[in-house]
Formats: structure tokens, C-alpha cells, sequence
């Protein structure tokens, strides 16, 4: 770990205004983050309001670093891989980077940090740390608790993503779609819309593709959930099998989740484990219409997780339904959480 000095205050700096970067500097003044100075770095000279607060953004430069304590990139605005030009111009200058983008997520030498799980990672960084995959992220902290008990031999998965997770053309294209269907719009709608940022119409639809198709036909985004939750759990063995889908929800992320665990466990006693989980809120009460949904998750921080029942035809099966605010828990939360970490290591 590259240590960084302790100190009362820090100087911050947010790469990328995007709908991530906007939600990193709401997340840093509601959870009092030591901030001493804060940067805004995009592609371009521009002020913005969040919340009311105004903040002016610089071009992005290497020397826009100098002195900055901790990065946080929120990889969602500027050119594609900006992190990788950047985060090492950061890390030389002595700064930490927290990298919400993909770039650094599988390299071996980056750890790869959801704070319920493996915080103890963060002490492994050489100067960047990387944030998972919003998805992977609320399905991880969801399954710890269960994996830490009595183990997770298989997973399979759902995905039902909200289209704040493409980014604000997805958000308006939604919006620009659902306006032209209930004024009685065009057969053809996504064909019409100024803004297509999705490769399939949204509203009033869903569809089974999130990312570029690869290895045995899965999406890489389907890949991520593989590829991260091992990493992250430190467990090659499990067995991952997912699905990403793209529904017609402006922010939070739904999942269906099925899991084999290696030694039996009640539904009953899962719940128990989740209630007493950090970051999870349990809401399970079926018969009462009381479940997860992402209405309720938008704009919070915990992952919340229902539907706990028992797989009828499948040893040691069980199924989780599981919701976080994508923006949140899946991006800029996390990415904060894991700031905290790297300050706490400093003491």
C-alpha cells in the first residue's frame, strides 16, 4: 500500500460531471466527507448546480493534480478511458484514484473494493483503487453475508437495469420516447427519437442486451458480474451465470438472484443474516405487497433485498430479489465508501 499522510482535511478532486460525478459531489457533502479543497475537472470550462450549490469545473489536465490527496473518477463523461491517461498523471502527483470506470477492474495488481465485502483490499492499492460494476456491486453485498456462513457454489442472475445506468442520453431517450407513445406517437418510436443512445426502444420495452456481445455469447457486461464478484470474494470456483437486461426505470437496478450454497440454510435464518449485515435492508413481507422495488431504492445508500424463499426442486437452492440505486450504492456511494476507507488506513 502506497500510505498517505493523515490529515484533518483532504484535498478532493471529481473527474467526469456526468450523472455519476454529480452524484459523487452530492454523496461527499451528505456523508461530511473531509473535504479541505475541492476540484471539478471534465473535458471543458463550465459552472454547474447540484443541489443548489455551484461548482466550477476546470479542464482536465495533468497538472490540475498537484496537491490533490484522493481522485475520484467517475468515468461516465469525457472520452472513453480518460482514466487511463489520467489516473497514472494522478498517482505520480501522490494522489489515490478511485476509478468508477472499467479500465482497472481486473488488473491483478488494482484491488477491487465493495467496503461490506473486502474493505481490507483497499490496504493492497499501489495508488488506484478500482470500483466495481453498479450491478455487481448490490449483488455482492447482498450475497457476503450468505457466502461468509455457509458458502456459494453457484449463482445465476438476472439484471433488470435502469437507464440512468447508460448514461443521461439513455435517461432521455426514455423520456423522449414515453412523451411521443402517450401523445399517440409513432409506430417506430426509438427510430424517431433525437436522442438513441440504446441500441433497442426503451420505453415500453425491455431488452436482453447491456454492452457488446463476446465470449460464449454473453455480453461483457454479463461478464463483469463473473469476472468481478470472483475477484471481489476471492473465489475462482464459484460458478456465475447472468443475464443483464435493459427495463424502462429512470434510476435503481433490480435483480433476480438464484444461489446453491454448500451447506443448507432456511430462509428464516438468511433473513436474520441480511438484517444484520451492513448496508442491507430487508424487506420481505410478500403477502403484505412489502418487497424491494427501485422507487423506494432511488436516492439511498443501502441495498435492499426481499423475495427470501427456498428453491422447491433444488438442494440448498434459495432466490433473493435484490434492488440498489444504481447511482449510488453502484457508483458514487461506493466510490466514496472506499475514500473512507483510504483515510481510515491513514490513522
Amino acid at each position: 500500500m502506497i500510505k498517505m499522510k493523515q490529515k484533518a482535511k483532504y484535498t478532493v478532486a471529481v473527474v467526469g460531471v456526468g450523472a455519476v460525478g454529480e452524484e459523487m459531489l452530492r454523496v461527499l457533502r451528505q456523508r461530511n466527507f473531509p473535504v479541505d479543497e475541492l476540484r471539478v475537472f471534465a473535458r471543458s470550462d463550465r459552472m454547474i448546480q447540484v443541489d443548489g450549490q455551484s461548482y466550477s469545473v476546470k479542464p482536465i489536465s495533468p497538472e490540475g493534480f498537484d496537491g490533490v490527496d484522493i481522485a475520484l473518477f467517475a468515468g461516465t463523461e469525457g472520452e472513453k478511458g480518460a482514466a487511463v491517461t489520467y489516473a497514472p498523471e494522478a498517482v505520480k502527483r501522490g494522489a489515490v484514484v478511485i476509478d468508477n470506470g472499467a479500465d482497472f477492474r481486473m488488473d491483478p495488481k488494482v484491488p477491487l473494493v465493495v467496503p461490506e465485502v473486502n474493505a481490507r483490499d483497499v490496504k493492497k492499492h499501489k495508488g488506484i483503487i478500482a470500483n466495481p460494476n453498479c450491478s455487481t456491486i448490490q449483488m455482492v453485498v447482498a450475497l457476503w453475508p450468505i457466502y461468509k456462513k455457509v458458502g456459494i457454489k453457484r449463482i445465476i442472475v438476472t439484471t433488470l437495469q435502469a437507464s440512468s445506468g447508460a448514461g443521461r442520453g439513455a435517461v432521455e431517450q426514455l423520456k423522449e420516447e414515453t412523451s411521443k407513445i402517450v401523445s399517440g406517437g409513432c409506430e417506430n418510436v426509438q427510430a424517431s427519437v433525437e436522442n438513441k443512445a440504446m441500441p433497442q426502444q426503451l420505453a415500453y420495452n425491455v431488452f436482453p442486451h447491456i454492452g457488446s456481445f463476446s465470449e460464449c455469447d454473453y455480453t461483457n457486461e454479463e461478464w463483469k458480474l463473473v469476472k468481478e464478484t470472483r475477484k471481489i470474494m476471492h473465489d475462482d470456483k464459484i460458478k456465475i451465470s447472468a443475464t443483464t437486461v435493459r427495463v424502462p426505470v429512470r434510476t435503481g437496478h433490480s435483480e433476480s438472484v438464484y444461489i446453491e450454497t454448500k451447506e443448507a440454510i432456511a430462509p428464516e435464518k438468511v433473513r436474520e443474516l441480511l438484517k444484520n449485515a451492513p448496508g442491507v435492508v430487508v424487506i420481505d413481507q410478500p403477502k403484505n405487497n412489502l418487497y424491494p422495488m427501485p422507487k423506494d431504492a432511488e436516492g439511498r445508500d443501502e441495498t435492499f433485498v426481499g423475495r427470501i424463499r427456498r428453491d422447491c426442486f433444488v438442494k440448498n437452492g434459495l432466490w433473493l430479489w435484490v434492488v440498489a440505486d444504481n447511482l449510488r450504492k453502484g457508483a458514487a456511494t461506493n466510490a466514496v465508501q472506499i475514500a473512507e476507507c483510504v483515510i481510515s488506513a491513514c490513522k
